[in-house]
């Protein structure tokens, strides 16, 4: 059965409801101060141009870091991009990410991101213009030192006519604070 908008919605704030009740669970016996000194700031920023063409994006996030190998977080992305004469986008949406390190040089990941993708192209293309919601679920593995990670993902539900992303393959570096 296909997602619907509102049923990628409704598993995101579920998904989302569950992981902060965990994580108020398991530090309800802690002081607020140590809650801080496991939480992890970090995120993207992203700027693209050519010749008639941009893009920007900012994407902020924080973990929080249960252990030496485990990692619990969420984040939030805005996209703009243009194309002169062609069309307009923006993208907004929110994503959870799981983290695990089986030894600290390796990190598996596992992200779902939740966007909402409006296009709106130039009348002269006779193309209607979009409003969706895009769900990605990516898997990926990266090499980690201290606060950096390098690696690659996969998008187990990439549509090549919906995504934003080119490939369903994507290298990610991430840095967290």
């Amino acid at each position: 059965m296909p997602f619907t908008p509102y049923k990628n919605l409704f598993l995101f704030l579920l998904i989302a409801s569950f992981s902060l009740n965990t994580l108020a669970q398991l530090n309800a016996s802690s002081a607020s101060s140590d809650f801080w000194t496991h939480v992890r700031f970090g995120g993207g920023i992203g700027l693209s141009f050519g010749d008639g063409f941009f893009s920007g994006t900012l994407a902020p996030s924080a973990i929080y870091e249960f252990d030496d190998q485990f990692a619990l977080g969420v984040g939030l992305n805005a996209t703009y991009n243009t194309q002169k004469n062609f069309y307009k986008s923006t993208v907004f949406g929110g994503s959870l990410i799981g983290l695990y390190n089986p030894i600290q040089e390796i990190q598996l990941s596992a992200e779902f991101e939740e966007l909402n993708v409006s296009r709106n192209w130039e009348e002269r293309f006779a193309i209607a213009d979009e409003n969706y919601w895009y769900p990605a679920l990516f898997v990926g593995i990266g090499y980690r030192s201290r606060n950096v990670a390098i690696g690659i993902r996969y998008d187990v539900l990439y549509d090549k006519y919906k995504s934003i992303y080119a490939d369903a393959w994507a290298p990610f570096v991430r840095v967290y604070f």
